[in-house]
């Protein structure tokens, strides 16, 4: 099978990439494989059937068949993303195993696949890396560990049919068998906090076994309350029937011990000391297997860009501390803040540059709204006004660098103006809000033809695009930033699955950043990416808004999602890189360096202040 195209769909979309193979299936064991395929109207049927025609059993791991599955998850054109790729929303819960592939630009048929035979217990991932951060390459299934004896066979068989959105796919795969969805409120707890976490069977059972206690089922449903206990993965394991599958949750340490232990491993591990004069003070990466800070002038390894995040998290962590507490912390944070200015801010001009010594031989926009964010919190915490004044020099900087047309992460829109109007500097406000109006009407003009970045298409061009089209809404009550805030959180909301996983609940996708980041250098699926909170903003923003309760619940996952990134013993880690491999290297890992990530504790601490300041209001 070369094609699936769904009868309804105008833009005649096929669904299977070219060059790979549909249902190629790769085993290292000595078992007889057939496979057939049968099409009726819209819907498409796989069966792959493992006959044993030897003298003794086969069993299989894991590693042992690798079934491919090629859909249109790469990143061209916007234009053509919006119409002819989708997102992959993947699930190997064993007997229930699915992929709910959903359309760019939204806009049904959707693609749904949902096994009816059988049992997944993972996938990998094959790529072409010359095509780099652009293409999540082609899945590579794996089905669950078996014994096929001699003269008997097994098979594994699904369905692909045409869905609408992310509740009719399991309206659908419930029509096409016997389906068990496990859901709980929250994926990520801290210690002492509960959840409640449901299963919904579409077939009669008396109970449902989860991890062997046995709970009443009651119109088709099965309730319980888990208490976070011990630090660290929660697997339940799910039972209905004769259908097992599962449901994992993590559990965190309270956000401020969390945050306490981070600060400090920071200012102890990872601020240089040494004797190279221009990196004194930077915060620099950590290699958590060697146990040593390390510095490369490869932009991804340097003492700026994505790493001001640490001094970003500081100053927010020591906003509830007395000026006589944590002076360890403040004494490092002060020292950080004079580095900045001593080697990455060009005084004449403001440009921040992208490493130490002025080295802004690659000009790159994203750091302008990164490094305002960080004076703007060290205003925050201090009350200096040139910190204040340095961010706002920044953030003229960059429109000065035709900033309107970039899409930022991390704009810090509300708490510049915010922080300026509770400063007196009225006079700048208003100059500043004219810049993210002008902003806002640029992605407005723009809508969802988005320019490539760094990758062709992401989440983190559609977030920011949301993200700024809303605060500024917030700060001038124009109807049509609202309009087109929605737009974009439309279309953010396609990256985010809702598998019962922490790994991947609310999650947005991503697949590159192990590379660019990481020791290990992988690409792959990075479940979680810190980056992924950018969409729990952005839900959080529009619950201000619409006072939807629906986004502020939606918010907490994606926000909460990654926690897991940071370690009780304060070190971290930049990415997990999720599949079982990829391109046969072993995946499924803590990334060894803690580079960047400390932006998503950051969003946590932040979130908690702003339920408190409720900095939006006029």
């Amino acid at each position: 099978m070369k094609e699936i195209i769904f009868s309804d769909d105008r833009y005649e979309m096929n669904w299977l990439r070219s060059d790979y193979p549909y249902a190629e299936v790769k085993s290292s064991k000595k078992l007889d494989i057939k496979t057939e395929h049968e099409v009726q109207n819209d819907f498409f049927k796989t069966r792959i059937i493992f006959e044993n025609k030897g003298k003794v059993p086969v069993f299989t791991t894991r590693e042992d068949i690798a079934i491919s599955f090629p859909l249109q998850d790469r990143y061209e054109s916007s234009e053509i993303c919006m119409t002819e790729r989708c997102h992959s929303h993947i699930f190997c819960g064993n007997d229930i195993s699915y992929i709910m592939a959903l359309r760019m630009g939204g806009e049904a048929p959707h693609l749904g696949m949902v096994v009816t035979k059988g049992s997944l217990s993972g996938y990998s991932i094959q790529r072409d890396f010359s095509k780099m951060s652009n293409d999540r390459g082609c899945f590579l299934l794996h089905p669950s560990e078996m014994e096929i004896l001699p003269g008997e066979n097994y098979v594994l068989e699904w369905v692909i049919f045409s869905h609408k959105g992310k509740e009719d796919f399991y309206e659908q795969a419930g029509k096409i068998r016997d389906f068990v969805r496990v859901e709980a409120d929250s994926y990520v707890l801290y210690e002492g906090e509960s959840t409640d976490v449901s299963v919904k069977v579409n077939f009669p059972v008396e109970y449902v076994e989860i991890n062997d206690e046995k709970i009443p089922v009651s119109n088709g449903k099965a309730n319980f309350t888990y208490t976070a206990d011990v630090c660290g993965d929660k697997v339940f394991t799910v039972r209905a029937g004769n259908i097992q599958t599962w449901c994992r949750l993590y559990v965190q340490k309270k956000l401020s011990e969390l945050a306490e232990k981070r600060c400090h491993f920071i200012a102890r591990e990872q601020q240089y000391h040494g004797n190279f004069e221009h990196l004194k003070g930077a915060f620099l990466v950590y290699d958590n297997e060697e146990k040593h800070i390390f510095y490369s002038d490869l932009y991804d390894y340097n003492g700026g860009r994505e790493r001001v995040g640490m001094g970003i998290l500081l100053a927010e962590y020591l906003k509830n501390k007395q000026n006589s507490e944590e002076l360890e912390l403040r004494k490092s944070l002060d020292e950080y803040a004079d580095y900045i200015i001593r080697e990455l801010l060009i005084p004449e001009t403001m440009e921040v540059c992208n490493d130490i010594a002025f080295d802004n031989e690659y000009k790159r926009l994203y750091n302008w709204p990164w490094f305002a964010t960080f004076f703007i919190e060290m205003y925050g915490l201090n009350g200096k006004r040139d910190y204040l004044e340095y961010a706002y020099k920044i953030m003229n900087a960059f429109y000065e660098q035709d900033g309107k047309h970039f899409y930022p992460i991390e704009l810090p829109v509300i708490s510049l103006i915010h922080s300026l109007k509770e400063a007196g500097m009225e006079e700048h406000a208003r100059k500043m809000l004219i810049h993210f109006k002008e902003h806002a009407d640029t992605l407005l003009g723009k809508g969802l033809h988005y320019p490539a970045s760094e990758v062709n298409y992401e989440q983190s061009i559609v977030g920011p695009a949301a993200e700024i089209l809303l605060q500024v809404y917030i700060l001038t009550g124009e109807k049509i930033y609202l309009d087109g805030g929605k737009e974009q959180l439309r279309v953010l909301e396609l990256f985010n699955g809702t598998q019962p996983d922490y790994h991947l609940y609310e999650t947005a996708i991503r697949h590159w950043d192990g590379y660019w980041f990481g020791k290990k250098k992988m690409y792959g699926d990075t479940f979680p990416h810190y980056w992924s909170a950018i969409t729990g903003n952005v839900y959080w923003w529009y619950y201000v808004i619409t006072e939807d309760e629906t986004y502020l619940k939606k918010a907490k996952n994606p926000i909460r999602c990654v926690l897991p990134m940071f370690f009780e013993d304060g070190k971290a880690s930049c990415a997990y890189v999720y599949p079982k491999s990829v391109n046969d290297m072993e995946s499924g890992y803590w990334d060894p360096y803690a580079n960047d990530q400390d932006w998503g504790l950051y969003f946590n601490l932040r979130l908690q202040r702003w339920k408190g300041e409720k900095v939006w209001q006029k």
